[in-house]
């Protein structure tokens, strides 16, 4: 069975003009009208939607509308759902006319992994599984799985093996497909362009990875609080964010072993897991290149990271290294 993923419960969210917990002082909102929000969850990741729009009733109205949009997306993208688009293609290997956004997602996740040299892969599931049903035995070796069974789980990675058209998508037996590194960040983005679509200018998102839209009502940044990995609610760093999405990938989200040796970060090559960084932060105008460029710097040295920027959609990114410093690279 596969476990909810957990990092983005680490990113908070600071706005204080809909008083959601800020996370460092910031200037006195003033806009004339309350915003409308909304929390839930979304993909297994907690989701919130702050909307301001003069006209409430407007405002709720598009509540409506994007949730509405987001929960059919995640019918499609879902591990959590029995009878997702998703679900189905593990289970048989096919998925005939599949919806358009499937077709987009898992294209653009090709795309990644050819930029990224095969870093993000959406087909790691294997090693997911492999290590859960690992560390779930009470006979669990300390030192993780077997090298032959980690071998075993590699031989059936690999996106380029996917076979993605509007017709039909096809994947080798035994392949397994995980899109909890992008579609949060995916459908974060869908909500925006409804959102915008129908007028919105200034108002905060948020379907497991963070995307502002425009500025805070009073013209300032929102505040995008990381947390420090080590220390439970405490924050790190605070990032002013304006008309940009925010992605954070850290092992510390998700361990499978109580000495915190092995998480949810996969190297697709060795199937061992990242602990080259504390966390990894990433700004961009898209919220799927930051959710999917987030876990795939997590596996790459700064030099490597800062090679690829001039060629991804990153503004910046923050890294909390091993020592527990901050170390900031822009494009």
């Amino acid at each position: 069975m596969t476990r909810t993923l957990t990092r983005r419960r680490f990113i908070r969210i600071s706005a204080a003009a809909a008083g959601l917990g800020a996370l460092s002082p910031g200037h006195p909102a003033r806009a004339e009208v309350a915003p409308v929000t909304w929390r839930g969850t979304m993909l297994g990741a907690v989701a919130t939607m702050e909307i301001h729009d003069e006209d409430r009733s407007r405002a709720e109205r598009l509540i409506s509308l994007a949730c509405a949009e987001a929960r059919r997306l995640e019918r499609l993208f879902s591990l959590y759902l029995n009878d997702s688009a998703l679900v189905a293609l593990n289970r048989t290997g096919v998925l005939i006319d599949p919806a358009a956004e499937m077709v987009d997602l898992l294209s653009t996740s090709q795309h990644y992994s050819t930029l990224t040299g095969g870093l993000f892969d959406v087909t790691v599931q294997p090693l997911w599984d492999l290590y859960a049903s690992h560390f779930a035995r009470d006979d669990a070796d300390p030192a993780g799985p077997a090298a032959a069974a980690i071998e075993a789980a590699l031989a059936r990675i690999g996106s380029s093996r996917l076979s993605i058209n509007r017709d039909r998508i096809v994947m080798p037996k035994g392949m397994t497909v995980t899109l909890n590194g992008i579609a949060q960040g995916y459908v974060t983005d869908k909500v925006v362009d409804l959102l915008r679509a129908h007028g919105i200018s200034r108002s905060l998102v948020d379907m497991g990875e963070a995307r502002a839209i425009g500025a805070r009502p009073d013209g300032l940044p929102w505040e995008i609080g990381i947390a420090d990995p080590d220390i439970v609610g405490r924050t790190k760093t605070v990032l002013p964010i304006v008309d940009r999405a925010v992605s954070t990938s850290g092992g510390y989200g998700c361990q499978f072993d109580s000495r915190a040796r092995f998480n949810h970060l996969f190297d697709p090559r060795s199937g061992g897991c990242a602990h080259r960084y504390r966390s990894v932060t990433t700004v961009s105008r898209s919220a799927t290149a930051a959710d999917a460029l987030s876990t795939a710097f997590s596996l790459m040295s700064e030099d490597k990271i800062r090679s690829l920027l001039p060629h991804v959609d990153i503004d910046r990114v923050h890294l909390i290294d091993g020592a527990g410093q901050s170390v900031e690279l822009s494009a």
